[in-house]
């Protein structure tokens, strides 16, 4: 069935009025967009991040009068509507559509990350003499795919050491993009840890579909995680980072390796020290305003 869809050119204004008046007039999602492509990072503690100038865009049933829709929305708004204009939206599996764009993609001088029935081709497999490792990944509903700086800084540095026989923990796991790369690339075994039930079925379906399900657990974020590892991953933000590093640490043995990212260049220095006191950190690693951080456990002081 396809959908109505109501964009409305909101500005500076507050959404909030907007976005109750549409559900009250129907609409069955309610969506904030960027209307002048200014980019939004990490947001301060306790900040809501909107854009400077927004779009609001709302989904009604295909079959609903616009007539009145608009006439409902003016009886719930104090203003006069902005320029605003409706379409008709074919109905399709939106959460999947972006994977159109997803095409095979190699991180570093062996690892290929590639969707689900697609290859590149034989000569790109093997330029420069090497054996490929190829990643089939499907992520689902869950963040991860290589196409993010934050998540490509980390498969360079997966297929430049040396895995064989290591335990990996990949903190933040997501699509479990990052440990089963490295399962792929000879580790022994990984734990992906993640607060979003969704990225723990996506990491569990692409272990399978690697055929590294075995060696792989999945843990959410309550579950105890005493493990440890010899490589440490972890993609998730700077905030996290900082407020995780005691925890982190005791994650990594001695002679372990840890790999930081999901950090802006400008929240490098903050990160790098906060680890300092049991890590050598390495220098950080850049893509775009994007950074990965990685040292070496050091042995406890005698």
């Amino acid at each position: 069935m396809p959908f109505l869809k109501l964009e409305i050119a909101l500005g500076t204004r507050n959404p909030e009025p907007f976005e109750d008046a549409l559900f009250a007039a129907g609409a069955t999602s309610v969506t904030l967009a960027d209307a002048a492509d200014d980019p939004i990072l990490e947001p301060a503690p306790g900040k809501t991040p909107l854009w400077p100038t927004v779009r609001i865009e709302a989904l009604f049933d295909g079959s609903a009068d616009p007539v009145t829709i608009l006439a409902e929305l003016q009886s719930l708004l104090d203003e006069p509507l902005p320029d605003h204009r409706f379409s008709l939206l074919a109905d399709r599996t939106w959460e999947r559509e972006w994977l159109k764009d997803f095409r095979p993609m190699r991180f570093g001088k062996r690892l290929w990350v590639c969707p689900g029935g697609q290859r590149p081709t034989e000569s790109a497999l093997h330029e420069g003499g090497v054996s490929p490792v190829i990643l089939e990944l499907d992520p689902g509903l869950a963040f991860g795919t290589g196409t993010h700086p934050t998540t490509a800084l980390c498969l360079q540095w997966l297929d430049g050491i040396d895995l064989t026989g290591q335990r990996v923990i990949d903190y933040g796991c997501g699509s479990g993009i990052l440990a089963v790369a490295a399962l792929k690339l000879g580790a022994t075994s990984a734990i992906g840890v993640d607060i979003d039930h969704q990225a723990l079925i996506a990491s569990r379906e692409n272990a399978e579909r690697n055929h590294v399900a075995a060696r792989l657990t999945l843990l959410s974020i309550g579950e105890p995680l005493t493990a440890q590892a010899d490589v440490l991953l972890a993609n998730i933000l700077a905030e996290p980072l900082l407020a995780l590093a005691s925890h982190l640490k005791d994650r990594v043995p001695p002679g372990g390796r840890i790999a930081l990212s999901g950090i802006l260049a400008t929240q490098a220095a903050a990160v790098a020290e906060r680890y300092a006191p049991w890590f050598d950190m390495g220098p950080a690693t850049r893509q775009d305003d994007w950074v990965r951080l990685d040292g070496v456990r050091r042995a406890p002081a005698t």
